[in-house]
């Protein structure tokens, strides 16, 4: 058995003398104990299905217990076979989750804000660690852009249908004649590397720049030119961060959010020949969205798997594990659009 061979190697005591590999083989553990514990969930219910089916025919229990035990038995299995779709490597990462405000100005500030709120609302609600990384204010209200950090197994696994265009459609608080209007954010999930993935960067490759942080932090933050700002020159790739009042730290978490976006190109090229991450990723305009929100039609709707929810005050509340789902699912039977 793979577990019990992998178990073994951590019992030599030489094991820690090559840490990646150590860091490797652990990862490989904790992978394969987490779906043997999906599969004895399975056992587990589809055993005591069977139970109370024989007690059912004895005539010792209502057929109201059965139906109750039999769906909770489908939504064991079906959930293991929604979880089943993050099977790639990088499934199992973090990741930095990244929102962009599109035209339209504080309406579209104002919007982006919220879908920021719902991915934290979400992440907090599912046991994950959420941290900003960055964050530029709009000019009134809401925000322009931000990233936020979401550190937990199977973040990016999870998230990452979420990349793409978030349609808003309401009577805006900002127009004084009371007017729908419609606004946009964009949304890109990037995973989070971990110690065992290595990326290189050549530092000549790098340029750095430092600037006073816009965001919460008081006098400090006003004075001293904490906040950074990295290009890749090969790449063109450009990160900021302000999230420590140390410069020195925010150097440190800039390189790592370059690093993860390196990385997540590294996964397009090696899927070039199927579906890849980026295929899904729209531009910011009419027509592109992956998903709307109709607030005073009372609805939110996935472009690309028809999944709607009639009560968009519990979706912005964090509630999205409906829509992630339903995207998995989707995916996993070859219907991603291609560009």
């Amino acid at each position: 058995m793979q577990l019990e061979e992998r178990e073994q190697l951590t019992l030599d005591p030489d094991f820690w003398n090559d840490s990646e590999r150590a860091q490797s083989t652990l990862k490989e553990i904790k992978t394969h104990k987490h779906w043997l514990s999906h599969f004895k969930d399975i056992k587990t219910v589809i055993d005591d299905l069977g139970v109370l089916l024989e007690f059912y025919d004895a005539g010792e229990i209502p057929e109201e217990e059965l139906d109750h035990a039999y769906t909770n038995a489908v939504g064991i299995v079906d959930d293991v076979e929604f979880r089943s779709t993050l099977n790639q490597p990088e499934d199992e990462l973090s990741c930095i989750l990244e929102i962009n405000a599109g035209a339209g100005g504080t309406e579209s500030c104002d919007w982006s804000d919220m879908i920021l709120r719902m991915y934290i609302m979400w992440g907090e609600k599912n046991g994950y660690k959420v941290s900003e990384l960055n964050r530029v204010n709009g000019d009134v209200a809401g925000i322009k852009s931000a990233e936020i950090e979401i550190s937990g197994d199977y973040a990016y696994g999870m998230l990452k249908g979420e990349n793409g265009v978030h349609r808003l459609v309401r009577v805006s608080p900002f127009n004084s004649q009371g007017k729908r209007m419609t606004s946009f954010c964009s949304v890109f999930v990037h995973p989070e590397i971990d110690d065992t993935i290595e990326v290189d960067i050549n530092t000549d490759d790098l340029e750095w720049d430092t600037f006073r942080s816009s965001g919460a932090g008081g006098q400090h933050v006003n004075k001293t030119e904490s906040a950074v700002r990295v290009r890749h020159l090969p790449s063109g790739i450009v990160v900021e961060c302000q999230q420590e009042r140390s410069q020195h730290q925010n150097r440190e978490t800039a390189l790592k959010m370059l690093k993860s976006r390196l990385y997540e190109r590294e996964i397009q090229r090696r899927n070039a020949e199927r579906d890849k991450v980026e295929s899904d990723k729209m531009k910011n305009e009419w027509g592109s969205q992956i998903r709307s929100y109709v607030l005073d039609d009372r609805r939110v709707k996935d472009h690309r798997t028809q999944f709607t929810v009639h009560n968009p005050d519990i979706v912005l509340n964090g509630d999205l594990n409906g829509f992630l789902k339903a995207y998995l699912m989707w995916s996993k039977s070859g219907y991603i659009s291609q560009n």
